[in-house]
């Protein structure tokens, strides 16, 4: 409709507009008939009602004639007669036998002024006939009784009191047909009062029930008008504030419906375009974050300056490696490879999101990872790496049976394994790059230890090594076993490394008595107490035979008692090569 099409403005200007044009028909209209009823009020008070006065005041006249025509007798037959009574009730008689004339005149005048008004209801026949009633009434009366007058006058002057009685009482006789007469025509007249009555009231209760009419009209038209318009306006608002509620919870597929021009309007325009461009730049998260981990595309929107400034910070570090690859790869498929990839990387990358990690980079068939702020708080990083070190070494069955089913081939050509190192440090955080590439990663010692770690598993026979820092992080969160004191290649003070046995509390009874037992070995170990050393050791095999640690210090202790260490040999043991 073309009224939606208007501003907001325009649109409040019109509902106030149409409401005051409503209310000044109906002011108008309440007016017009007030004025019609007092119209019509105006003729009953100033025509009906006195044209029915002057018919009574004729008749009172005519009693009033009568009665100075006898004073007037009385004077006359007095002895002696009294002459100037006489004249002064003659003058009477006269006076007041104008005033009867005078006031049927007044009420004729009156009648044939209500039948002229053609702007008023009126029974102009019935007031007509009264008119003429009047008329023919006056008359007879007036030539009768100038008759009668005149020859009682002559009777008075001649002192024929006998004849005078007579004609007395034939005046008299002529008074009482006026007076019926008179009476008749006020009776008509007075109905006619009482119909023009009726219109007042008649007309007085329509311009009631008119007016009420046409306030509730107006009332419900002006009420419907503005529902309609503030419908028109409050109907895209709440799409709005639906819309921005869907956006607020991450859904970016509703789009509103523009019904209106106005300013509502325009905003639902401007709305659906940022809809849509945060739909396009939710499709290149969604496209990046398969490139890049979701978190840090997210974290780089959020804070840009992190990614601009770099930071140095506390943070732990995953390099996670599949052992066997070379093995398994030389009999596949450069297809049946990226498959196998694909699927291993699938299965390995869950845990660490799961655990809040970021992905750095697949490297080959090695994964980094890293925990830390602004992604997490500082007080978690290592015990997430840990759990997710745990949940990824748990799916190594399960993908061990998968890989030949996908590939579509009995068995492997070997086994696959894990290799996971841990190590937690301060390391500096930032985009790394050209200025025409650039990738957000971290760089330090404590990635390089995380790397070594990872290759120490070799040697060790381990899955999942970690670092002093990232043990003494962990604490008693998860069951922990010392494995050596290591200075890897690159570094010259040797550190604690730990093998993450499993979760607190989850070590089976032979697990723990490994630990015990290889605890025991260990600090034989260090103290050059090799026979005890071996028999620690020894015992941590019988608890859980083929230990990869505990064969691989036997093998020192064998090395060492061929070629003793240094009397400086502080325990640890020095790797050579990464």
């Amino acid at each position: 409709m073309p009224i939606f099409n208007q501003s907001i403005r325009r649109k409040i200007v019109g509902i106030a507009l149409g409401l005051i044009i409503l209310m000044v028909v109906t002011a108008i209209l309440s007016m017009v008939m007030s004025s019609r009823v007092g119209h019509l009020l105006d003729e009953l008070t100033a025509r009906y009602i006195p044209a029915y006065g002057h018919l009574a005041r004729s008749n009172v006249r005519s009693l009033e004639r009568a009665l100075a025509m006898r004073r007037m007798v009385i004077a006359k037959m007095q002895t002696p007669p009294d002459e100037e009574g006489f004249a002064a009730r003659l003058k009477i008689f006269r006076e007041t036998d104008a005033q009867v004339e005078q006031e049927a005149e007044a009420a004729r005048k009156l009648i044939n002024a209500i039948i002229d008004d053609e702007s008023t209801p009126s029974d102009n026949a019935a007031l007509a006939r009264i008119e003429t009633r009047i008329e023919n009434a006056v008359k007879e009366l007036r030539r009768e009784l100038d008759e009668e007058d005149a020859k009682l006058l002559r009777l008075l002057d001649a002192k024929d009191f006998a004849a005078t009685r007579d004609v007395l009482v034939h005046v008299d006789a002529l008074r009482d047909l006026f007076t019926q007469r008179i009476d008749a025509i006020r009776a008509e007249m007075l109905s006619q009062v009482f119909v023009s009555t009726a219109q007042v009231i008649r007309h007085q209760r329509q311009a009631i029930i008119v007016s009420g009419i046409v306030t509730i009209l107006a009332a419900i038209v002006g009420l419907a008008f503005a529902i309609m318009v503030s419908t028109g306006i409050t109907r895209p608002v709440r799409l709005l504030l639906a819309g921005t509620r869907e956006v607020e919870a991450g859904r970016f597929d509703k789009t509103i419906s523009v019904s209106t021009q106005d300013e509502i309007g325009e905003l639902a325009s401007a709305f659906n375009r940022m809809v849509e461009q945060l739909r396009q730049n939710e499709r290149i998260r969604e496209t990046f974050g398969r490139y890049i981990d979701p978190k840090v595309v997210q974290g780089l929107i959020d804070r840009p300056e992190v990614a601009v400034d770099g930071q140095r910070r506390v943070m732990t570090i995953m390099f996670c490696d599949m052992s066997g690859f070379t093995a398994m790869s030389e009999g596949m498929t450069p297809r049946g490879l990226v498959k196998v990839m694909n699927h291993y990387f699938t299965v390995m990358s869950g845990p660490i999101r799961s655990n809040r990690g970021i992905i750095d980079k697949y490297i080959g068939d090695a994964i980094m990872a890293y925990w830390g702020p602004p992604f997490i708080e500082e007080e978690e990083p290592a015990l997430l790496a840990g759990l997710a070190a745990i949940e990824m070494a748990d799916q190594v069955p399960a993908l061990q049976k998968q890989l030949p089913d996908l590939l579509g081939i009995r068995a492997m050509p070997g086994l696959c394994d894990l290799r996971i190192g841990i190590a937690t440090g301060e390391v500096l955080t930032g985009s790394i790059g050209s200025e025409l590439m650039m990738s957000f990663t971290v760089m330090g010692d404590a990635v390089n230890l995380a790397s070594r770690l990872e290759a120490v598993n070799k040697t060790y026979g381990t899955r999942i090594l970690i670092s002093q820092a990232t043990a003494d992080a962990i604490g008693s969160h998860l069951g922990l076993r010392e494995v050596d004191r290591l200075a890897v290649a690159g570094q010259s003070a040797p550190q604690t490394i730990f093998e993450v046995m499993g979760r607190a509390g989850a070590l089976t009874a032979a697990h723990e008595s490994l630990r015990s037992h290889y605890a025991e070995g260990l600090a034989a170990y260090r103290a050059r107490r090799f026979d005890e050393a071996r028999a620690g050791f020894n015992a941590a095999l019988e608890a859980v035979p083929g230990d990869g640690p505990s064969r691989a210090m036997l093998a020192r202790i064998t090395r060492f008692e061929a070629h003793p260490p240094d009397e400086g040999w502080d325990g640890a043991w020095r790797l050579e090569q990464k």
